[in-house]
């Protein structure tokens, strides 16, 4: 019994630390929301201060990038396709919600789009492909505010085919005090043709649509809701049929309330779960059974598919992004940048 107990132990403690944060040394003390991983090699970031972050090489170097006329802008989303081509978005009212893209790594940016709603505030994009996107404000006179791009290029109200021929998107309606967190770019996500948008604040809804944002479903979830600061922050989807969010309240991030649900029906119900240790603003799959969920509290894993979470750390993180168990990524405040080895 005591050779089993030792070798227990043993066991154990080569699973704790084979699965772990790796923090990385990167020379900047930005406040890093946005997260993009590409691949192995080659992963984004982004966050305030007009700042950028890229590496080609895995995480051995890191180059800190700065958008012209940007130093006051905070780039909460960052889309990219390869270590040249990347877009980026940037938060707040008025002008200060732009998106920007690059072709060269970096070394210049054009300014796709800026902003001229008063009442708008974007905060976030997805992708369907390097060339078909959409961008995302909070409510304005009570409905989710969408642009487009089809060519990479030009960013156009969804659903305008011409000067004079416009689709307007129906069922994205807001409740009074409804709107999405730009806490990690997750707030929005495309997945398999689909998109999905995520809601706190009143109430915590799911809404989903199957063409590109034209038309919306939207379902109640049993995430926490009712204040300004409570909610569902970020959204993963595995395939068609399985997903996650997580939440909480981000004025309470030791708070344990509600802050879990999965889907296994492509978001037509939410199930609520437990296992995360407080507020998490950002979650991703690694694999069908390996899920990792961070916020400014700490990080939880999920080796099992939706059963036992481990609490990782207390870490300040923000987002997180994966391409597979060789590719994982977090990023947080203070120029928090983390990759997390799992064998």
């Amino acid at each position: 019994m005591k050779i089993f107990a030792v070798v227990f132990i043993f066991l154990m403690f080569l699973i704790n630390s084979n699965a772990q944060w790796q923090k990385q040394n990167v020379d900047t003390k930005a406040s890093l929301r946005g997260l993009s991983v590409v691949s192995e090699k080659v992963i984004w970031a982004s966050g305030t201060g007009g700042s950028v972050l890229r590496t080609v090489d895995g995480g051995k170097n890191w180059s800190v990038l700065k958008v012209p006329d940007a130093e006051k802008l905070d780039f909460r989303d960052i889309e990219a396709f390869d270590e040249n081509t990347a877009y980026i978005l940037s938060i707040g009212e008025g002008e200060s919600s732009r998106i920007y893209k690059t072709t060269d790594g970096g070394k210049t940016w054009k300014l796709q789009f800026q902003n001229t709603n008063p009442k708008a505030f974007f905060d976030a994009l997805a992708f369907f492909d390097a060339k078909n996107g959409i961008a995302m404000s909070d409510p304005v006179d009570g409905e989710y505010l969408f642009y487009a791009t089809s060519d990479g290029e030009n960013w156009e109200p969804l659903g305008r085919k011409s000067a004079n021929e416009f689709i307007k998107p129906t069922g994205a309606k807001a409740k009074t005090g409804e709107a999405a967190f730009a806490a990690s770019g997750t707030c929005l996500v495309a997945n398999d043709g689909e998109i999905f948008l995520v809601s706190g604040g009143t109430d915590a809804r799911v809404f989903r649509s199957n063409d590109r944002g034209l038309n919306w479903t939207v379902v109640e979830t049993p995430i926490v809701k009712g204040t300004a600061g409570s909610g569902i922050f970020s959204i993963a989807m595995f395939d068609k049929k399985q997903g996650v969010i997580v939440g909480g309240n981000y004025e309470k991030p030791d708070e344990i309330n509600n802050n879990l649900a999965f889907t296994a029906d492509g978001g037509k119900t939410w199930n609520l779960s437990k296992g995360l240790n407080g507020y998490r603003s950002g979650v991703v799959y690694v694999d069908k059974k390996t899920i990792l969920a961070v916020g400014s509290s700490g990080s939880d894993l999920l080796t099992d598919g939706g059963k036992r979470w481990k609490n990782l750390d207390k870490e300040n993180y923000n987002a997180v992004a994966a391409k597979g168990k060789n590719a994982i990524w977090a990023v947080g405040a203070n120029g928090l940048v983390a990759k997390f080895s799992l064998k």
